[in-house]
């Protein structure tokens, strides 16, 4: 059965359908924040629609960290790419399940996902497992970019809904592991892979994918939670029709670019929006007051930027005229039909590879002596983005990490002003720029407590770069388009990795722990005074919130890439993460890659050898501690 847009999105290639099959009578907003009330549960990939990573638990704490010992482990069935975190949700046939899954080394130990049983929350029983063993795309695997990683499912509705590298969305009954639905969505013969967690919201399934490095064209997709059937679709780049936007998209700042004009196609040169990026291969939150989902999108593609402008020189190209809309783009859409409320280009007519995808989290703070209901955004390009939610008003935009490419971002146009010694342009001029292509952070999701809610604990990179644009050789979709040289070194020797604790309304750094090793996985925050988090060296580790010190710090068997959670049952809180080394920081070290070419895996091979990444032995494992008295 072909859905709407036929071969672009949304082929129903399975269906089997049973009691959890069938829509539930509760919207699923309601199920799920009913879930997410319950701090004994870890319901959805950022633990709530605004994807704070905030847990009330408070059993664990300061005083008493020092105690946390391993309980269980498991392993994930992949070497690497734990870019994720699982679900622990009570209510699945009436015990407490946890959910994983791995990444996808091979398609023959693709995604495969693991569902637990926490009756005897010290001995979990694996109740089912499951992995697509049908009409598999082996050219997934060397088309995704940058590693082949999974961030997660999510649940509602007695369905455990995730996505596959090869570019399946699948549900499966949560109790019995049985395919619900399965929809073919992203297809990796045009460079599409999925790597993203999806979002559930109002009854339906939100997804993006990756591939602009193979010269994809990004696209998100809503699905009917109870059967796959495609509610809707909308493009990032294109034409306004496609890219859903309305006469109202942007009408408190038209400064940021409004429907009537088709900007989507009218600022890449020719009918290179065709192959223009703007993936959405990150994370996605949700206002289910608003009914409005939040998410970003990537790089323009190729990363030598003046064939996206068909002018000759910086200042030429920087107009507006050649902005390559909508990549690099923070949208707000309706949740009920995708059309775009607003939606902010942060690096317009981008030359260093600073993909937008960056997780957008919801937080309601004081601003200028005015309740706001905000978002933050923590930038690839160096900045921190806080935003009236609403109508996408710019409100902050402050230097998280050492930021050289531009001076500042104006606060009128929201248009940052670029520093031309620092932006490659021509194919063979050499430039250096802060931070690398990797960015201050890249989709590492930060954590912040909503009782203090311009306070964001936050992993970073501390990596610099030089970018060499190189000539373009083809233009064919789903093979690699980057023609760029890259060279990624640390800021500071010894140095390429902090946590920060940062305020995003003063723009102040309130503490931070560097590392010798880069902090690729996601922050943790709790009210029992602690910040969790992991290192790609494979520490594990506990911080006083307020103080910044380490209070615990455990070696995990790999490095760590995944996102902390926290979990109660049986009257113990209990804390997981996964290790597993990879990502595209890692992947020179997963994929055996020669470490003396500097431009290996777009320069993540220099950084692996600055950081003694190759060290670092593989292994998925999910790593689960408690307190023993």
């Amino acid at each position: 059965m072909k859905l709407k847009y036929g071969v672009l999105t949304g082929t129903i290639v399975a269906v089997t359908m049973g009691l959890a099959g069938q829509a539930s009578a509760m919207n699923t907003d309601e199920e799920q924040l009913k879930r997410m009330a319950d701090p004994d549960q870890w319901p959805a990939p950022g633990r709530d629609f605004e994807l704070t990573r905030h847990s009330t638990l408070s059993d664990i704490t300061t005083d008493n960290v020092n105690k946390l010992q391993m309980s269980w482990a498991q392993g994930t069935n992949a070497l690497r790419g734990h870019e994720g975190q699982p679900l622990v949700i009570k209510d699945v046939g009436g015990k407490t399940m946890l959910f994983m899954v791995s990444g996808c080394p091979s398609m023959a130990n693709c995604n495969v996902v693991q569902a637990l049983d926490l009756t005897d929350p010290d001995n979990p029983k694996q109740v089912w497992s499951y992995v697509k063993k049908t009409d598999r795309d082996e050219s997934a695997v060397p088309r995704a970019c940058c590693d082949t990683v999974n961030r997660g499912g999510s649940y509602a509705d007695g369905k455990f809904v995730y996505g596959t590298l090869d570019g399946f969305i699948i549900a499966l009954d949560g109790q019995t592991g049985k395919e619900v639905w399965v929809v073919k969505y992203a297809y990796p013969e045009k460079g599409e892979t999925i790597t993203p967690a999806p979002l559930i919201a109002d009854n339906k399934v939100f997804m993006g994918f990756g591939g602009d490095e193979f010269a994809a064209r990004g696209r998100v997709a809503a699905f009917n939670l109870a059967d796959g059937s495609e509610a809707w679709v909308c493009h990032s780049t294109g034409s306004d029709k496609d890219v859903c936007l309305t006469p109202e998209t942007n009408k408190a700042n038209p400064q940021f670019g409004q429907a009537g004009e088709d900007l989507g196609i009218k600022t890449f040169p020719g009918e290179d929006y065709k192959i223009g990026g703007g993936a959405a291969w990150g994370w996605y939150s949700y206002d289910p007051e608003l009914k409005l989902v939040y998410y970003s999108t990537g790089n323009p593609g190729l990363w030598s930027p003046s064939y996206r402008c068909p002018d000759k020189t910086h200042e030429e190209c920087n107009t507006g005229a050649f902005d390559n809309k909508w990549s690099m783009t923070i949208f707000a859409r309706k949740i009920e039909n995708g059309d775009a409320v607003w939606a902010y280009q942060m690096t317009p007519f981008d030359q260093w590879d600073y993909d937008g995808i960056n997780e957008n989290i919801l937080t309601d703070m004081e601003i200028d002596g005015k309740q706001v209901k905000a978002l933050t955004h923590f930038d690839r390009n160096g900045f921190a983005y806080v935003m009236d939610r609403t109508d996408g008003s710019l409100l902050r935009a402050t230097k998280y990490v050492t930021t050289d490419w531009a001076e500042k971002v104006d606060m009128k146009t929201g248009r940052p002003i670029k520093v031309r010694d620092h932006s490659p342009l021509e194919v063979g001029r050499n430039v250096s720029a802060c931070p690398s292509a990797m960015g201050g952070k890249d989709q590492q999701p930060g954590a912040v407590d909503p009782k203090e809610p311009n306070i964001f604990y936050m992993p970073t990179n501390n990596w610099c770069m030089e970018l060499e644009p190189q000539e373009r050789t083809h233009t064919n979709q789903g093979t690699v388009y980057v023609f760029a040289n890259v060279y990624m070194y640390p800021e500071k020797q010894g140095t390429t990795g902090k946590i920060k604790k940062y305020d995003v309304l003063t723009g102040k750094t309130l503490w931070e722990i560097p590392d010798p090793y880069p902090n690729w996985g996601g922050t943790m925050v709790t009210d029992g005074g602690l910040v969790f988090y992991g290192s790609l060296g494979g520490d594990f580790r506990a911080v006083d919130r307020n103080s910044g010190k380490v209070l615990w710090s455990r070696k995990l068997g790999s490095g760590i890439i995944g996102n902390p959670i926290t979990y109660k049952v049986g009257g113990k809180q209990y804390v997981g993460v996964y290790s597993g080394i990879g990502g595209w920081i890692g992947l020179p070290v997963t994929a055996g890659l020669d470490l003396n070419d500097k431009f290996g895996a777009i320069g993540a091979t220099a950084m692996t050898k600055a950081a003694g990444l190759q060290h670092i032995p593989q292994g998925g494992t999910l790593n689960v501690f408690r307190i023993y008295e």
